[in-house]
């Protein structure tokens, strides 16, 4: 096994076989091994910095009703809430003080948010804040609203493909979503310029080992700038709500063969990572991640944006959510930089 993760460092390709055999397989000295791995070449591209982004939840409205998701259309019990443009605008303030560069809009698939809002949102931060990035990450739109965005400023944009296989993808969302359009949307966006972040969460339901692979295959060919992953975490109000979650170790291993797979890629040590374990975020840095995203949203709605059960960080203030961060960052040797935190070029 220990060869296959080798081939892996020499930027070899392997096959869907190949990472299915390492999945299937993974123990934790093989993680270790990989783990260390995946380290040396994150610190070859990025060195010991650990990019922050400034999470800003703007709306728990979505037209959508993905079946593993809190705010799905169909959960009565969820308690919907939209942030004014003053509000998001607030937000960043408060977060460029804080040394933010880079702000991730993120929300529900909620209509009241039209493009014409959207693109008046964009245009305002960039005014206020023409040294900052924002990225995008609400959902699935038609070319031409990705391009009026990129167009307005937004620099990246974040889809989650959630997996690579039609059958599991189906298992997992209503009939009016399609994996096919899904990807499409990466390609339209990667094709206009964006810095583009796809991901999938680890242990979701029905899901396989010989799925993950496919995933990491995907995302091979898809060459992204960002990868989000995550575990499953079941939430109460669903019907996915007494399925398991997934577990840490397989993230964190998924997260050093994402590293191995795309060497240059921004990954993201994510708050369900943190959510599962107390120290989550800390080991998927040390799997090889090298992005962290404090919450910037009011704290009044954080508890309402609860895509999965028991996320962490809901009660806190911008700053306490900044140099908490900083601050377990430089426990385990790495620092907390302030810059846009770009990807870096190919070799």
């Amino acid at each position: 096994m220990k060869q296959l993760i080798d081939k892996l460092e020499t930027n070899s390709v392997l096959s869907l076989e190949e990472y299915t055999k390492l999945i299937e397989g993974f123990t934790p000295e093989l993680s270790e091994y990989l783990f260390e791995k995946a380290r040396n070449i994150r610190h070859h591209y990025y060195g010991h910095d650990v990019y922050m982004r400034g999470l800003i939840e703007f709306t728990n409205y979505c037209k959508n009703d993905c079946i593993y998701c809190g705010i799905r259309r169909s959960n009565k019990n969820a308690d919907r809430y939209r942030l004014t443009k003053e509000d998001i605008l607030f937000c960043c303030e408060s977060g460029y003080e804080l040394g933010f560069r880079t702000f991730v809009l993120q929300g529900g698939e909620d209509p009241y948010f039209t493009d014409e809002k959207i693109i008046d949102i964009i245009r305002s931060i960039k005014e206020k804040y023409p040294d900052c990035a924002i990225t995008l990450s609400i959902g699935e739109k038609e070319h031409d609203s990705y391009q009026a965005f990129f167009d307005a400023g937004a620099d990246r944009y974040l889809l989650r493909h959630e997996t690579a296989n039609d059958v599991h993808y189906g298992k997992l969302h209503p009939k009016e979503l399609s994996l096919k359009h899904r990807k499409q949307c990466l390609y339209d966006l990667k094709k206009i310029g964006y810095q583009v972040g796809c991901g999938f969460m680890v242990g979701s339901p029905y899901q396989t080992a010989e799925n993950l692979a496919e995933d990491v295959l995907f995302i091979k060919e898809l060459q992204p700038h960002m990868v989000g992953i995550g575990p499953f975490i079941a939430q109460h109000d669903t019907p996915f709500k007494d399925e398991k979650n997934g577990t840490l170790e397989l993230t964190l291993f998924m997260l050093g063969l994402l590293r191995l797979t795309v060497p240059n890629v921004l990954l993201p040590s994510t708050t369900a990572l943190g959510t599962i374990h107390p120290r989550g975020r800390e080991l998927g840095i040390l799997a090889g991640a090298n992005v962290v995203m404090p919450n910037l949203s009011p704290v009044n709605v954080r508890k309402k944006y609860m895509l999965y059960d028991n996320k962490i960080c809901t009660g806190d203030e911008a700053a306490e959510c900044r140099y908490c961060m900083q601050n377990r960052m430089e426990a385990i040797g790495y620092h907390v930089v302030v810059s846009r935190g770009d990807c870096a070029a190919v070799e």
